[in-house]
């Protein structure tokens, strides 16, 4: 489709709908998670094991082919968990896991199936070893984690750096960089006169960025009748 055709009240709905299940269905799941969270497609994050943390205004995007897995399987009851801050945004088919602690700092984005973990799940000699070795994971404020990117045990990435995407990261990441390939090494120094634009201060007004989501939602998709949407699930159109 070359755009949304459905009603702007049948939207409304869904999103109404999504933000309920959220409530009822998958909040429960988390030891904590923040207010003015946006979560697409709720049931299909997986969660697993505890304890796991979610900051406020966290912008979480799942697909039925793209499911969010966040899970803590840990062989100490004082080891394992997730903690991620706020203004945080995690796309379609990523996944967490941890046996020891996963933290990931404020304002940070995690591209479609970036996989972050603690463990190696399973020992290199004793394969019935099901964790193997861990190791604690920190990844810093404002980082992005490219497409695809793997982050392993013991890795600390610092502030502001980018993780190209398929990028193996095996060894710690400084901050104020840009890190690509396999193992990943720092290929671009950030430019420290430059100031960031973070993701909080797209959330410095919430009343006012939902009410210019919903302006630009009723002027996208003015004129659409639920007849007209109808006729495009079954008898598309090259133009719709």
């Amino acid at each position: 489709m070359r755009r949304e055709h459905r009603p702007y009240f049948l939207k409304k709905a869904y999103l109404r709908f999504q933000q309920a299940y959220a409530r009822y269905f998958l909040r429960p799941q988390f030891d904590y998670l923040g207010n003015g969270y946006t979560i697409t497609q709720p049931w299909n994050i997986k969660i697993f094991g505890a304890p796991i943390k979610l900051g406020k205004h966290a912008n979480i995007l799942s697909t039925s082919d793209k499911k969010i897995r966040l899970t803590v399987w840990a062989e100490d009851k004082n080891k394992g968990g997730i903690e991620i801050g706020n203004y945080c945004l995690i796309c379609p088919g990523v996944r967490i896991s941890s046996a020891d602690y996963i933290r990931i700092g404020n304002n940070t984005m995690l591209a479609s199936h970036a996989y972050i973990t603690d463990a190696d799940w399973h020992g290199i000699y004793n394969r019935i070893w099901t964790l193997g070795p861990t190791a604690p994971v920190s990844i810093g404020e404002n980082v992005w984690i490219g497409d695809s990117a793997i982050i392993c045990k013991g890795v600390t990435i610092g502030d502001n750096s980018i993780i190209g995407a398929g990028s193996v990261v095996i060894r710690s990441i400084p901050p104020n960089t840009i890190a690509a390939g396999n193992p990943a090494r720092v290929v671009k120094e950030l430019d420290p006169t430059q100031s960031f634009i973070m993701r909080s201060e797209w959330f410095a007004d919430p009343a006012k960025l939902k009410k210019e989501i919903d302006d630009l939602d009723l002027e996208n998709l003015q004129g659409n009748s639920i007849f007209h949407w109808l006729r495009t699930l079954f008898f598309p159109r090259q133009t719709d």
